[in-house]
């Protein structure tokens, strides 16, 4: 009796124990460089250092001019987890480019403990809603006019958290969001963890806020929508994304669906609709932004 007990105890330790550690090393990830530079496309560019919007932490980007006359609209992008501002998958600096011919200026940064920015903790999208916040607060001090929001994955889901707090946020395109990060991470857990279900994504999503802080309940985009609301959001989702499956993105439309846009692809992996359809993407992604900008005017 005594040895099973003692068998038990241990291997509770030791899943405790690898818990704890995935959980750390999820909301830690390695900062990936930056491997390309706007000059690489042919582009103007400013570095620009701002910080967060209540918590201070610092973060560094890019803002690139326009190629035309100014619209007097700026278009700020927000990257996915575990990556930069160059949001690689698709590239962003090829639909940067594409927006600032338009004669959109660009705003590219890295959320916090991301890229070229302060901060060691990622919290999927709830600290980094003060991190797209701060990049506003910066637009609105030094090229005031129309703001939109281009976000993809976590960064999708941050930029709608952020349109819930910021009216001034007048538009947003969400690629391939999450609906509810708890649910979502209760059930697609193993995808990031590597890890059987159980007994590990129970015993994480019972450690994380503990060891990190993260209230996973807080990072609520069905909430979100209703204060976004009626202002537009275009969602972008391909039927084929096995990471975060394109049902999220028609819950989140169906909330208002006479504000909101949803378009599905098929045959792209996560965030990779822009690769595999990049003009039909930027196309719809222009007119979308051309006239709901024009509209909250």
């Amino acid at each position: 009796m005594i040895a099973a007990l003692s068998v038990l105890f241990l291997a509770a330790a030791v899943c405790t124990g690898i818990s704890v550690y995935v959980g750390w090393q999820l909301t830690h990830p390695a900062k990936k460089p930056l491997d390309e530079s706007p000059e690489d496309y042919g582009l103007a560019y400013e570095n620009i250092q701002f910080y967060s919007r209540e918590d201070r932490v610092e973060l560094s980007g890019w803002f690139l001019p326009p190629r035309s006359s100014s619209l007097q609209t700026t278009i700020i992008f927000a990257h996915g987890y575990r990556g930069n501002r160059l949001e690689e998958k698709l590239p962003a600096l090829s639909l940067a480019k594409s927006l600032t011919e338009a004669g959109y200026n660009v705003v590219m940064f890295d959320f916090r403990n991301s890229g070229e920015s302060g901060g060691n903790l990622t919290s999927v999208g709830l600290y980094e809603t003060r991190d797209l916040l701060g990049a506003v607060d910066w637009v609105k001090q030094h090229h005031p006019g129309k703001i939109g929001v281009i976000g993809f994955s976590m960064g999708a889901v941050t930029a709608i958290l952020a349109a819930a707090e910021e009216p001034d946020i007048a538009a947003v395109v969400a690629d391939s969001p999450f609906s509810r990060l708890g649910p979502y991470l209760r059930e697609n857990l193993p995808v990031w963890s590597h890890l059987p279900n159980f007994p590990f994504t129970p015993l994480i999503m019972t450690i994380m806020q503990p060891i990190t802080g993260i209230d996973v309940e807080q990072v609520d985009a069905v909430a979100a929508v209703g204060r976004v609301y009626p202002r537009p959001v275009l969602f972008i989702h391909s039927r084929d994304d096995d990471t975060i499956p394109y049902e999220n993105s028609e819950l989140l439309r169906s909330q208002h669906p006479d504000r909101f846009e949803l378009w599905l692809s098929s045959g792209a992996d996560h965030v990779y609709t822009y690769r595999l359809y990049p003009e039909e993407y930027t196309e719809r992604v222009m007119r979308f932004f051309a006239t709901q900008l024009d509209f909250s005017s």
